[in-house]
């Protein structure tokens, strides 16, 4: 991995007004998903993992524009 990628991973990237949409919309499609797991699933470890998930996917997800936009 060079030094260009770790500063690319490793550095603060402040959003833009576009960006900040494309998070917001990220955002509410999980939480949309979110409850929808929650209501169709009985409360479990496999119910808290997947809501688990859905977070990381969301992080990435952001993690993707924010770094290569």
């Amino acid at each position: 991995m060079d030094k260009v990628e770790l500063d690319t991973r490793f550095t603060y990237h402040s959003p833009n007004l576009d960006q900040s949409t494309y998070y917001a919309a990220i955002r509410q499609t999980a939480k949309e998903f979110a409850e929808y797991i929650v209501d169709s699933t009985p409360e479990s470890r496999e119910q808290s993992l997947a809501i688990t998930a859905l977070e990381e996917a969301v992080f990435w997800a952001i993690a993707a524009i924010a770094r290569r936009s």
